[in-house]
């Protein structure tokens, strides 16, 4: 539990990190494109000045300074209206109309841009009323300039999400390995003693035929048979078969009856006709048998378990219900981690197991449908038909 709070704590330092990093990045770019924009309007200052030089120029006047001011703007559009908002010059315009009218009007509507848009130099013709309007525009520098810092963000981001679920893949086939590996040496492991209790029990049959307990010994060294089933099942691909929900919730319930306290009741609604599944009975069974004995320690042996199943839409729907300690709202997300458990003994397993179970295998969905402090918790399976 520790260990899932320090990964959620680095995950939300480094998540905060890069949000200050890419504030830090559009600061810095608007900051400079602010400026690159002054200088634009100071050139331009400069340019309207030729201009308005060029306008009022005699025979006398030197204009080659004027003259390479002008054409020393190569980035810069530019569009010249008159009093009436009409044509009078322009430069570093792409225009692609078809014809001359159409070039006209698509410059005249530009013009009227720059200059709602405020920007726009005034220079006065001569001793009259008469002006003209130095409209212009981002050069194409400014403006890739300026779109850069959300490209490179984005570009960024992209490359975190590919890293963050290449790192989450790794690490998940990490640890099915470990998951798998664990459970194919415990089945290993657990062949030999179970056959060797196997052959003890024929043995006690044949010497002592009359004994009650035998059948109860012979019934528990089959479950450990199952269980070293279910672990060698583990990593493989079990072959679902057509199978009767309803018998599998049967089979849990007359299991926990038997091995749990007298004080916890286990009800169970089930419809009349069998909910078949294509599903492996005996994996199946593990995923409530885990979610039962998770209800019973929830509980600390005195309680209700109420399982209900259902069919809707072609999927069979099981509930388990009970009325323990409930599930604190920031551990919900966290029940079916690897590791995570709020028992003072637990390896955390059971749950991860029964979710890889449930969607890995069968396809279908197990989450915490509803959970409140002190009244109880419901898990929900929903398994396609």
């Amino acid at each position: 539990m520790q260990w899932t709070d320090r990964i959620r704590q680095v995950k939300i330092f480094l998540v905060l990190m890069a949000f200050l990093i890419a504030t830090a990045s559009l600061l810095v770019s608007h900051f400079l494109v602010r400026d690159l924009s002054n200088e634009e309007r100071k050139k331009m200052e400069v340019w309207a000045q030729a201009l308005h030089t060029l306008n009022e120029a005699d025979e006398n006047t030197d204009l080659s300074l004027v003259l390479r001011v002008m054409e020393g703007n190569n980035t810069i559009p530019v569009i010249v209206l008159d009093r009436q908002g009409h044509i009078a010059d322009f430069r570093n315009i792409e225009m692609r109309a078809q014809n001359a009218s159409d070039t006209i009007t698509l410059l005249e509507y530009k013009g009227k841009q720059m200059k709602d848009a405020g920007r726009y130099i005034k220079i006065q013709i001569g001793d009259s009323t008469d002006y003209q309007l130095v409209c212009y525009d981002d050069s194409v520098m400014l403006k890739r300039l300026a779109a850069w810092p959300y490209v490179q963000l984005g570009i960024v981001l992209i490359f975190a999400v590919v890293a963050v679920f290449a790192l989450l893949s790794s690490k998940r086939a990490e640890q099915n390995k470990v998951w798998v590996g664990l459970s194919k040496e415990t089945a290993h492991q657990l062949g030999t003693p179970i056959s060797s209790l196997m052959a003890w029990t024929e043995v006690l049959k044949e010497t002592y035929p009359d004994d009650e307990l035998l059948p109860e010994m012979d019934k528990d060294v089959k479950r450990l048979e199952r269980i070293a089933e279910r672990f060698s099942k583990i990593g493989s691909v079990p072959e679902p078969v057509d199978s009767s929900m309803n018998e599998v919730l049967r089979h849990v319930i007359e299991y926990m009856g038997r091995r749990t306290s007298q004080k916890v009741q286990i009800v169970s609604r089930m419809p009349d006709e069998d909910v078949i599944v294509k599903m492996n009975a005996s994996l199946f069974e593990w995923v409530i048998e885990n979610l039962c004995k998770n209800a019973v320690d929830a509980m600390e042996g005195e309680g209700t378990i109420t399982m209900t199943l259902w069919q809707e839409n072609s999927r069979a729907l099981i509930e388990i219900e009970d009325t323990g300690k409930g599930i604190r709202k920031k551990d919900i997300k966290n029940v079916f981690t690897p590791g995570f458990t709020t028992k003072k003994r637990g390896w955390g397993l059971g749950l991860s197991l029964a979710k890889r179970i449930v969607e890995e295998y069968h396809h279908g969905h197990i989450f915490v449908k509803s959970s409140e402090i002190g009244k109880g918790t419901t898990f929900r399976i929903e398994i396609p038909q």
